[in-house]
């Protein structure tokens, strides 16, 4: 028979900073599976919706991050960075080289860390050379974290994140709303992950920690984003969106960087090493999923 103890001892504290979508659906997971799990958000209005998950909500900043820190065992940073860098080691560099009871900590970042490559592959032992300012300050942050694994020992896994999708958040919404676009640019194509399939590699990551590591987690199957929308048309039983070609197509300057990067990211190292059979292989199993979750109300 387990106790208590023995049972908060292989579970423990969980502190994710900035709960979001996929925080949410972590704290979610493994507050299902015995954890205390504390999440911070910006967003007042966000903090019912934390509760409702299992996860103990905070403001931040607005709360004193520090006692949080000290109470945690594992840490999940999932804030974004700005110019100024990662928001959490600008707040608490100093106790984070010194938080040596934290035995694991997982940086989420970005595949957009490498750049353009032109529909060519990456892994990650190719160069990160990001285009786009979003790619430049995660791989700045990046750096910060790891700095802090190589000076001060801290358990830092880095986590480059492809395409996010999952329910209610995807191209269903757009499509039923009439304002979904095919934009067609020849050659582009991107990885996408599944929500579930992110969560089942942080779980994983924590089962088999290697401080230092960086893993890719996206699918099997770099695609085309109008070929994306293209199926989910289909799925939902409306018709695709006109194809609007690249070039002419009338779109805002942010709308247009995200058609500026293309590459293939393998994700090899996330199978090999921490044993992740992705649950949604493609595109076509995830928008799938997605749609029997809203007929089922089921919630991951």
């Amino acid at each position: 028979m387990t106790t208590g103890a023995e049972q908060a001892k292989r579970s423990g504290t969980l502190l994710i900073v900035g709960c979001g979508y996929v925080g949410t659906a972590f704290g979610r997971k493994m507050a299902r599976e015995g954890w205390e799990v504390i999440g911070t958000t910006r967003e007042a209005s966000r903090l019912e919706a934390l509760a409702e998950a299992g996860i103990t909500p905070r403001l931040w900043p607005g709360t004193p991050l520090a006692p949080m820190i000290d109470r945690a065992d594992h840490l999940l940073v999932a804030a974004p960075p700005d110019a100024a860098g990662d928001p959490l080691i600008g707040a608490e560099e100093a106790r984070l080289a010194r938080a040596h009871h934290l035995a694991w900590v997982g940086y989420l970042s970005t595949t957009a860390v490498y750049g353009d490559r032109q529909g060519g592959w990456v892994d990650e032992e190719t160069p990160p050379a990001p285009t786009s300012r979003r790619g430049r300050w995660r791989l700045a942050a990046e750096k910060a974290w790891l700095a802090l694994h190589r000076h001060h020992g801290l358990p830092v896994h880095v986590f480059r994140l492809a395409g996010i999708y999952g329910p209610g958040r995807g191209p269903f919404a757009k499509l039923r709303r009439g304002t979904a676009r095919r934009i067609v640019k020849p050659g582009q194509v991107f990885g996408r992950i599944h929500v579930d399939d992110i969560v089942a590699a942080l779980a994983a990551s924590i089962a088999r920690p290697r401080p230092g590591r960086i893993y890719n987690l996206t699918d099997d199957l770099p695609a085309p984003p109008d070929e994306v929308i293209a199926h989910a048309a289909t799925l939902l039983g409306l018709p695709p969106p006109p194809a609007e070609p690249f070039e002419t197509a009338e779109m805002s300057p942010m709308a247009r960087s995200f058609y500026g990067e293309s590459k293939r990211v393998s994700n090899r190292r996330l199978k090999e090493e921490l044993g992740v059979a992705l649950r949604h292989p493609d595109y076509r199993s995830g928008l799938a999923a997605i749609l029997e979750e809203e007929a089922t109300g089921r919630k991951g």
